[in-house]
């Protein structure tokens, strides 16, 4: 090979694994934070100073070639002692310590967050962890949290994203509800059934006309904008709801229910202020709730 990964710059190599891993230049600006059009150009000058073919397109995205394949697992030691130099320049490379404090919607925070945290103690004993339960946006540029996990890919400049998946949605019911009921659901009588909605938030209307089915707010006889009290309702047996997938699943005072049409999926991201996201603590936490965050998507 006419030059070595050693003497490349970091940029076009970090560019190259986030291509090599997501698959297409959207997934890998998606992680980067970064443009298509900038990476394609890094991909491109890095296959001039390597002179090889990196990758091939295809009709889902790019595929790597032999060669690109066999750079793979030399760009992430790269990777690695990128993020060691990091952390030796912080003074740090022994310990890691500190707080960092990262807040998530009501329902992340109650079900999936525990056992992320837990895991994160487990391996960074001197990180302390604060998290803030909210569905509202916490502002991370002026430090109300370090760490943001949201169900939307916040537009603010100075912020670095990361897309982790789409969390699967399903309708479902307590089954104190489908026996009092006593009535399959089905399109033609969706009518006859009582539905859990939201009270000011218009995502379940949007979801429902979506599928060609009309509906208004009064045809939600229980409503609540409260992520945790709405799912309390939904399995007191109030009507049917929605829920995450897994979440649905798992409980055992609930059955899925086969919606008969689509349901959007919830798209989670990992937020930082782009200041802090290098810092050590931050984003060793950063890394653990990615890892922990993708068992819950598709």
């Amino acid at each position: 090979m006419p030059e070595s990964l050693a003497s490349v710059d970091w940029s076009l190599i970090q560019a190259f694994l986030a291509v090599a891993e997501e698959g297409s230049l959207s997934g890998a600006a998606r992680v980067l934070g970064a443009s298509q059009p900038t990476l394609g150009r890094q991909i491109k000058a890095l296959e001039q100073q390597l002179s090889a073919d990196l990758f091939v397109r295809q009709a889902r995205g790019l595929m790597l070639t032999e060669t690109g394949a066999a750079l793979v697992g030399p760009a992430r030691a790269m990777r690695e002692a990128m993020g060691q130099i990091s952390l030796t320049a912080a003074g740090q490379s022994a310990r890691i310590e500190g707080t960092v404090r990262v807040t998530a919607s009501e329902m992340t925070s109650q079900y999936h967050l525990p056992d992320i945290i837990a895991h994160i103690r487990e391996q960074e004993p001197e990180i302390a962890v604060e998290l803030v339960p909210s569905d509202d946006s916490r502002n991370l540029l002026y430090r109300e949290a370090d760490i943001a996990v949201r169900m939307y890919r916040p537009t603010q400049l100075d912020l670095v994203t990361q897309h982790i998946g789409d969390i699967p949605l399903t309708m479902c019911a307590a089954k104190t509800y489908l026996k009092r009921k006593g009535l399959g659901l089905n399109l033609g009588n969706v009518h006859l059934h009582d539905f859990v909605g939201f009270d000011a938030n218009p995502a379940i209307i949007d979801g429902f006309r979506q599928a060609g089915i009309e509906v208004t707010r009064d045809f939600f006889k229980v409503r609540c904008d409260n992520n945790a009290a709405y799912w309390a309702l939904v399995r007191s047996g109030c009507g049917i709801g929605f829920s995450q997938a897994d979440i649905a699943r798992n409980d055992p005072l609930i059955d899925v229910i086969d919606a008969g049409f689509p349901i959007p999926p919830l798209p989670i991201w990992l937020t930082a202020h782009e200041a802090m996201r290098h810092t050590p603590r931050i984003r060793r936490v950063w890394d653990l709730l990615a890892e922990g965050l993708k068992p819950f998507v598709a």
